[in-house]
């Protein structure tokens, strides 16, 4: 999951809560973790809330001696010309062999890639 996914997760959108009922494996990029608990008036309880999902999922992280994963963000960053954050998600989705869910339209608009979109609810954009 990216960032944007998180948020809607966290905030009840029942279309992703219907997508990853029938998920075998859910994660998301330390990345991903960095952006949502550092988003300016983050409530205690949107912290918590965090928290509580982390628990439950994968966090992947950036070991500093997985040179395949760092191959992985290194090509896509070079062939799609992202933002190094979205490259990151993007590699470990990749590196995982898992399906990104994500609304980012820059992200849906690449070729090649496991992507899958959602419906963004007005309210939470």
């Amino acid at each position: 999951m990216d960032t944007n996914a998180i948020i809607q997760l966290l905030k009840g959108n029942q279309n992703l809560v219907e997508i990853l009922q029938g998920a075998k494996f859910i994660a998301c990029s330390v990345i991903s973790k960095l952006e949502y608990l550092s988003f300016p008036n983050l409530s205690q309880n949107d912290v918590k809330l965090f928290e509580v999902f982390a628990r439950k999922i994968e966090i992947m992280d950036l070991i500093s001696d997985n040179d395949e994963l760092h191959q992985y963000i290194m090509n896509i960053r070079n062939r799609k010309k992202l933002k190094l954050p979205d490259a990151i998600i993007i590699g470990c989705s990749m590196y995982s062999q898992c399906t990104l869910i994500t609304a980012d339209k820059q992200i849906l608009k690449l070729k090649d890639l496991d992507v899958l979109s959602y419906d963004v609810l007005p309210f939470m954009q």
